[in-house]
């Protein structure tokens, strides 16, 4: 279905049509998304990141909906030598 990011205080998912083709779900061992093309893998603890695309707010709650899908969004990687 996706997954659920963290902004601050504020829980922001993410659903599968809002993650890169690349990406793909896999249940072997951590469940996670991984990209077959560079070994890359969306798993919980990754910093990623988003563009909130909308948001709700409730009586007691703030519901966001991000994507990672846009240019310089996505998995952040460090950086040799950090």
């Amino acid at each position: 279905m996706g997954f659920f990011a963290e902004a601050g205080p504020l829980a922001v998912f993410v659903s599968n049509h809002l993650i890169p083709e690349e990406f793909e779900f896999d249940t072997g061992g951590e469940p996670c998304y991984a990209s077959a093309a560079d070994g890359r893998r969306l798993a919980p603890g990754a910093e990623v990141r988003l563009r909130v695309v909308g948001t709700r707010v409730d009586a007691r709650e703030i519901f966001a909906v991000g994507t990672v899908k846009d240019d310089y969004l996505g998995l952040l990687e460090a950086r040799a030598g950090a």
